[in-house]
């Protein structure tokens, strides 16, 4: 049976988180606003990865040719449109998630300074390095997929043709649909220590459990990277499945400790 105090204490909260999304969602308005008006240097960023120019083929053509291998040939994929008002709500679409970029940061810090008062010291703090690893995680993975893997994606389907007389017509909602897609994508695979961490705390995985099946992890891996790049380039698949193959062996190595 709950007591005044106890209905005075859930209210008293309730405000309080409202206070908090209150203050999210205008950090996010406004910087989702500011991202729109500068449309031109936002899209110059989004846009980038189609480039032939962009910085991660320009490192890759510098690394064949030290190895003496053949370069990737040059490509051009034009973006097209195919609704009246799709560039203005995809303009709208691409600042929002912009602004939630932005205040990512905020948005940690405020939901974790709602939940902080109801642990003790020391959960809060090993909270706040699970949370905050969590989050350095995400943005790493993210960074991958942009300048890796949904480059590389792209260049690969965008070229892609079953016939020479058949040209491709890629739109618009296309792209940033897969590079949306691709990006959440990585950076939940890269949640794969902070998880791996939490499971062992929780008595359900250990160190030597990943070991003993290294080698099955080696074959997901691989066929994970080959169904994000789904190219038939050996070096772009094995880029690929390395930093996947580091996170599994980072896991391990944060279980033992």
């Amino acid at each position: 049976m709950t007591t005044p105090r106890d209905d005075h204490n859930f209210w008293w909260h309730l405000d309080q988180l409202r206070g908090v999304l209150v203050r999210i969602l205008a950090a996010t308005v406004l910087c989702g606003i500011v991202a729109f008006c500068f449309k031109e240097q936002l899209f110059e960023i989004v846009l980038a990865p189609k480039s032939p120019d962009f910085i991660t083929y320009r490192l890759i053509n510098r690394l064949c040719a030290a190895l003496g291998i053949e370069q990737l040939e040059p490509f051009s994929v034009e973006l097209i449109n195919t609704g009246l008002a799709r560039q203005f709500i995809i303009h709208m679409q691409t600042a929002l998630w912009a602004g939630v970029v932005c205040v990512s940061p905020l948005i940690i810090y405020q939901l974790f300074g709602f939940i902080a008062p109801a642990l003790y010291q020391a959960e809060r703090r090993a909270a706040g390095r699970i949370v905050w690893s969590g989050y350095i995680m995400f943005i790493l993975g993210i960074l991958l997929s942009y300048y890796l893997i949904f480059p590389l994606t792209f260049r690969f389907l965008g070229t892609y043709q079953v016939e020479s007389n058949i040209q491709n017509l890629i739109t618009l909602d296309s792209y940033m649909s897969t590079l949306l897609l691709l990006c959440l994508c990585m950076g939940a695979m890269f949640e794969l220590p902070v998880v791996a961490w939490l499971l062992a705390r929780a008595g359900l995985l250990t160190a030597d459990f990943l070991r003993r099946y290294r080698r099955h992890s080696i074959v997901v891996i691989l066929t994970i990277a080959a169904i994000i790049t789904p190219t038939s380039d050996v070096v772009t698949l094995l880029i690929v499945a390395l930093p996947i193959y580091i996170l599994y062996e980072l896991s391990i190595l944060i279980i033992r400790r």
